[in-house]
């Protein structure tokens, strides 16, 4: 039996979705009756196609199956994609083995959050899923294709590369990971030499050394950030083999995975007898799956923004009140850093996500009967993926390897799933509480407000932050400068309140996938840049942040809080490229929306 509040939200959903949705079916329907396909090409055209791969030209004259287009985000300056690097060339092979063809279609971009944080090019980031949903599209677009593979792993790339291969929804399509790199320095360590650092109580040499024993090779991040929070969510959707999520690169069950997703990939073509088209198998109660994935494994507040993205470009239309209503049903099961002290290697180990879908789908929290790449129904990837014998195959789920991980639905670590929508005189605003100690989900302090993270951290050097504060953050909306991560501020705030002090973070922004056990009200909307109410903020105004009763809320007399002006401006926005992306700053829309400037351009 489905949960009656995951069958109540799924049903909301699917009403609101109606007529977009309906839209959306209608055009990959029309697509894939018109669309140009290699029979109907011509020469000239399909000569071009094939003269960068003699080897496979014959059998792509022949049309005797499926051309796959491969998408890739490779690059070897991010440790997660860099293992893509031989990936296409295997995957050619593999498609010989399925009577199939395969050539690369295009790259996209791919650029790494943890080497722009806290600088100019991370407000690049959140425009560069857009930019790799553009790029998909471009790959996609030459109609010689009947099926597409896309590589990618991190934090944009697979929202992007979703968004962009959704409006070629009637092509099948798989997602493949690479997997996370192996354990390094535990990720507790690592942020208490980070803390010790903003504390000025180690140097820049030790702290080098502790990042570079925390990231250490390829494959993703360790922690259960934006980048592993995609990898679970391709799971509960269905677009992975089932199991595929965590599997260390370089192993031989990373090769057999990659193999098999080749293989059914072949096989899912609409001249086949088992047609899988991305459009249908990313539906409503997919979506939703999405949602309760997040919240079961206390997951990246940035899928708030991604999930309503990804739903947008399959005429799906879901809202924070979704994920509000879901929160309240859904236990977290999971405990993986910053919500724990396990990596995803550990809870991988315990279980992973074959034991996550177990157990929600056997308390009704997962929709079971979505269409999916690995099997009938989501039940497939209940079961785990081992190689025997040198082959690959599927076996049952064992309970939990170690419960201070991952514990059954039935005994969770909190019967909620840890995610709030905040909502006061000051908007609307996301808070994970999750990582946060109970006792924290209230503050109520004077602000301290700030139009750029770096003036924060400045203020906290200078030690004028040594106080109960609400510290915000405005101007990091969107429109402002494309909204970047702010974790930066995450080892400041966490010193000041290991000090004793109460402390909270009210931003326009986002906070990434590492945010942790500070409260932060983000992603308030509307924006200062729009005239958002975070804008009238002044320093010394008490602000309570309330994750028991869901408000946030500005203590000032109503009066004067009404005749109040914005009197600030922005920082300028130019350097490192960001003026090329005026546009998509000027038409992006708000985070609850995904905060695409793209979908709004394109009146989805």
């Amino acid at each position: 039996m489905l949960n009656a509040v995951v069958a109540a939200v799924t049903d909301r959903i699917i009403e609101r979705s109606r007529d977009s949705r309906a839209a959306y079916l209608a055009l990959i329907e029309r697509e894939a009756a018109s669309q140009v396909r290699r029979p109907g090409l011509g020469c000239a055209n399909l000569a071009h196609a094939y003269a960068g791969t003699a080897e496979d030209r014959d059998a792509m004259k022949a049309d005797a199956g499926m051309n796959i287009g491969i998408v890739t985000a490779y690059n070897d300056m991010l440790s997660a994609h860099a293992v893509y690097y031989r990936y296409p060339e295997l995957m050619k092979v593999w498609a010989r083995e399925a009577g199939a063809t395969a050539q690369v279609a295009g790259g996209v971009p791919a650029m790494c959050d943890g080497v722009t944080q806290g600088y100019p090019g991370m407000e690049l980031s959140l425009f560069s899923r857009d930019t790799i949903a553009l790029s998909t599209a471009i790959a996609l677009s030459h109609g010689t294709f009947e099926g597409a593979a896309l590589l990618g792993i991190c934090d944009k790339i697979v929202p992007g590369l979703l968004m962009g291969a959704l409006r070629f929804g009637h092509l099948p399509m798989v997602l493949i990971p690479g997997g996370p790199m192996p354990t390094g320095l535990p990720n507790k360590a690592k942020a208490a030499v980070r803390e010790k650092f903003a504390e000025g109580l180690v140097g820049r040499e030790e702290l080098l050394e502790a990042e570079i024993g925390a990231y250490h090779s390829k494959g993703t991040c360790t922690f259960y950030g934006t980048a592993n929070t995609n990898q679970m969510m391709m799971e509960v959707m269905g677009l992975h083999m089932p199991g595929a999520a965590f599997v260390n690169p370089g192993t031989k069950l990373r090769q057999e995975l990659t193999r098999a997703a080749v293989h059914r990939l072949a096989k899912m073509g609409a001249r086949g007898d088992d047609y899988r088209p991305l459009g249908h198998c990313v539906d409503e109660k997919a979506i939703v799956n999405a949602a309760v994935g997040l919240l079961a494994t206390g997951g990246s507040t940035n899928h708030l923004l991604h999930v309503p993205a990804i739903a947008r470009a399959a005429g799906i239309i879901i809202d924070w009140e979704d994920f509000d209503r879901l929160s309240a049903a859904v236990p977290l099961i999971a405990r993986v850093y910053p919500n724990g002290s396990a990596d995803v290697n550990a809870f991988e180990a315990a279980g992973g996500m074959p034991y996550v879908i177990r157990e929600l789908l056997s308390e009704g929290l997962l929709h079971g009967d979505i269409m999916t790449i690995g099997g009938q129904d989501l039940s497939a990837y209940a079961k785990t993926a081992v190689v025997a014998d040198g082959a690959l195959e599927w076996r049952d789920t064992p309970d939990s390897g170690d419960e201070t991980i991952l514990r059954p639905a039935t005994a969770p670590f909190s019967a909620d799933g840890g995610m709030r929508i905040l909502a006061g005189n000051i908007g609307r605003a996301c808070i994970k509480v999750s990582a946060v100690e109970r006792e924290r989900w209230i503050v109520e302090a004077p602000a301290m407000v700030f139009d750029d993270q770096l003036d924060v951290i400045e203020a906290f050097k200078r030690g004028e932050l040594e106080k109960d504060v609400v510290v915000v953050v405005r101007f990091q909306g969107p429109r402002a400068n494309g909204m970047p991560e702010l974790h930066k501020l995450t080892p400041p705030l966490g010193v000041l309140q290991n000090r004793g002090f109460k402390v909270a973070l009210v931003t326009d922004g986002r906070m990434s996938g590492a945010s942790g056990k500070v409260p932060c009200a983000i992603h308030c909307s509307p924006e200062a840049l729009l005239d958002g109410a975070i804008g009238l903020i002044r320093d010394g105004d008490m602000i309570r942040v309330d994750a028991v009763n869901g408000t946030l809320e500005a203590l000032v007399d109503a009066d004067v809080w009404a005749a109040r002006e914005m009197v600030a401006t922005p920082p300028p926005v130019s350097g490192m490229g960001r003026e090329l992306f005026g546009m998509f700053r000027g038409l992006a829309d708000e985070a609850e929306k995904g905060a695409s400037a793209m979908l709004a351009g394109a009146g989805l």
